[in-house]
């Protein structure tokens, strides 16, 4: 069990937490949800103890051991990636190096030989001897292959690293675990496997995640933090979401009735106050009306910014056409004789681990890259957006918010650029803000902006959710569920793949394909998911179906 007692915590003259006082508890997972600076990052920093707080205490069970996904991707360059993930049990892994370290001796005495007597003893009883087996079991499961396991840390890529953290973060099955957004870099099959793991998991959970889907998969609890303080409610992200808003409903309207029985008390008290035969009466609803107290209903602190994509023309009926593309990136074919036909109302989500393929391929279809093999022709009703995954250029600039996004404007109106960013939550001054200090979630904004403002009728996602905030995700997902054209899109929030898209396209990690018209959750069950192992391994095999 983990405990706060009386938090609270000050930056300079504004209290971030005031009061709080909360209870995790051994068996479930609860999942820490607020609005972009609320403190959900913050609060699980005070958990662990990495922040002080300004009142209050921290308290946890004697003897349980805390651990957390750390967020510093280089701390461990100069380790192996399996001894990293030992790491997660510091106590175990220390033994293991002095272990080491004794053997290793020339001179071993008898003082040497007890001590290691005594550390196999206790190695025993920490089952260290499953621990690499148990570190590569996590490995495997949120996809970091075997031939990885004894490499550098420094060697990995970035994706890799942030799967090796999250396995070093549940190493050692840990009393009380605290994840900051472990779905991060993951892709679809590695989230599902981490979803399994923690539903499975016995001890007690405390996860930051702007996934809903996988909110609703993990979380027992949820702990809403809004305007510093943090109420519990028993139940999963949606159970929260109905609960909050029937609350808040009902706080209005007994406020409604409250404000009906005020109004009629003075209505009776300046009518019958002068009236000798109604003085007594008068007097009593005096009484009455100064115990009538309204609720103070704040409104939340979360802002959802409001997107809209409107084509300007209806899209015909010739969309897309990819015939026979290939492509070899640093290497390696990521794309091999890929081939496929878009209709008019698809909404295709390219899903699976193959991330470079995905990306390589939606580059391609927006003119940025050329393929080695192959061709692909747009429609000529078609008019093409599209959302990169890396947007470093995009912001490499000293424009203003207001003169860049005009740059993309049909309409080059100050008033009429600023309507969609106000819609994007950017109100007066941030207008005037560089574009190239934004934050990420900002920088996303304002590439939806541009989207939105170009009216084009065929949208391109690559990884559109990465780096917003949940209101933000909502809004996206509500605004690519209306849109009357074609998307194509890539997203690692299984709700935004399930709710929007009508056609499932998996890239292997041969390069070849899977296509099939389904919902990704009919696909996740069908007999494909079985078959994909084996396509790539079996060069012919018809893989465009």
């Amino acid at each position: 069990m983990i405990q706060a007692n009386n938090v609270t915590l000050r930056i300079g003259k504004k209290a971030l937490f005031e009061d709080v006082n909360i209870k995790f508890t051994e068996g479930n997972c609860y999942g820490l949800i607020g609005a972009n600076g609320a403190g959900k990052s913050t609060f699980l920093k005070i958990l662990s103890g990495v922040l002080e707080t300004t009142n209050g205490d921290i308290s946890i069970t004697p003897g349980q051991r805390l651990s957390v996904l750390e967020q510093d991707h280089f701390k461990y360059d100069e380790y192996s990636v399996m001894d990293t993930v030992i790491m997660g049990n510091e106590r175990l892994y220390k033994i293991m190096k002095e272990k080491d370290a004794i053997y290793a001796k020339e001179d071993f005495t008898d003082e040497d030989g007890i001590r290691a007597s005594e550390l196999e003893g206790e190695f025993a009883e920490m089952d260290g001897w499953n621990a690499e087996s148990d570190a590569a079991t996590l490995l495997n499961g949120l996809g970091v292959d075997t031939e990885f396991h004894y490499n550098s840390m420094k060697d990995l890529d970035g994706s890799l690293k942030v799967k090796v953290l999250l396995a070093k973060a549940l190493f050692g099955n840990p009393d009380i675990l605290l994840l900051d957004e472990p779905t991060n870099h993951l892709d679809l099959d590695a989230i599902a496997w981490l979803e399994e793991f923690l539903i499975n998991f016995e001890n007690t959970v405390i996860v930051v995640s702007h996934d809903r889907y996988f909110l609703n998969k993990v979380c027992t609890h949820t702990a809403d933090i809004d305007y510093g303080k943090i109420q519990l409610y028993a139940g999963n992200y949606d159970f929260w979401y109905e609960s909050s808003q029937l609350i808040q409903k009902q706080r209005k309207e007994a406020n409604k009735k409250k404000e009906e029985q005020i109004k009629e008390l003075q209505e009776f008290i300046s009518r019958f106050a002068a009236n000798a035969s109604k003085s007594k009466q008068a007097t009593s609803r005096k009484k009455a009306l100064e115990k009538i107290e309204l609720d103070d209903i704040r409104p939340s602190s979360r802002k959802y910014p409001y997107i809209d994509f409107r084509p300007e023309r209806e899209i015909g009926n010739e969309v897309l056409s990819v015939e026979g593309i290939s492509k070899t990136v640093n290497g390696e074919k990521v794309l091999d004789n890929i081939s496929f036909i878009v209709n008019h109302d698809d909404k295709i989500a390219f899903v699976g681990g193959n991330e470079l393929a995905k990306t390589t391929l939606f580059q391609i279809l927006a003119g940025e890259l050329e393929p080695d093999e192959g061709s692909f022709k747009w429609g000529v009703t078609t008019s093409q957006a599209y959302f990169p995954r890396d947007n470093t250029k995009e912001f490499d600039n000293d424009y203003t918010i207001v003169d860049w996004l005009t740059g993309y404007s049909p309409v080059k109106d100050v008033t009429y650029v600023r309507g969609f960013l106000g819609r994007m939550l950017f109100a007066g001054e941030d207008g005037v803000k560089k574009v190239k200090i934004l934050s990420g979630g900002e920088k996303v904004r304002c590439l939806l902006s541009k989207m939105m403002i170009s009216g084009a009728n065929c949208l391109i996602f690559d990884e559109p959710t990465n780096h917003l905030d949940m209101e933000s995700i909502t809004a996206l997902n509500q605004g690519m569920i209306k849109f009357s054209g074609v998307e194509l899109f890539s997203c690692h929030d299984h709700q935004v793949v399930q709710t929007t898209a009508n056609r499932i396209m998996e890239i292997l990690p041969n390069g070849k394909m899977i296509d099939k018209i389904t919902t990704y959750d009919e696909y996740l069950e069908s007999d494909e998911m079985a078959r994909k192992r084996t396509v790539y391994t079996n060069a012919d095999t018809d893989d465009n179906d």
